[in-house]
């Protein structure tokens, strides 16, 4: 096996891996590359990345595309709003304006929250 230099995964992706190649007789590292694979070969031979871009840029409905093209589609709108919500701070921004929130802790509970205290 060729060496490669460290990459980070993120953590769910990892542990599916896990399992996934566990099931498979693969090592984590091994299915990561096995799905790597994949989605390159998809990427190359049925996604149409001309129709995804039109979609992702809202010049194209969603549902004219096939299912493949939804996938990747789906997969490009989850990393976009991961990425957004890596970047905002509500607690903080809640709070500096002097507002109240409610939200679930974790446990599941409701607990509204009082920036003024």
């Amino acid at each position: 096996m060729a060496l490669s230099p460290p990459t980070r995964v993120e953590a769910d992706v990892y542990a599916a891996a896990q399992a996934a190649g566990s099931a498979q007789d693969r090592s984590t590292a091994q299915q990561l590359t096995h799905w790597a694979r994949i989605g390159r070969e998809l990427e190359r031979s049925v996604v149409s990345q001309g129709a995804i871009d039109d979609v992702l840029h809202g010049r194209r409905p969603y549902d004219s595309l096939g299912d493949y093209d939804q996938a990747v589609v789906r997969v490009a709108w989850a990393d976009a709003m991961d990425d957004a919500a890596a970047g905002l701070d509500l607690t903080g921004e809640l709070t500096e304006g002097g507002r109240s929130w409610t939200e679930l802790d974790d446990v599941g509970t409701v607990v509204h929250r009082n920036a003024g205290g």
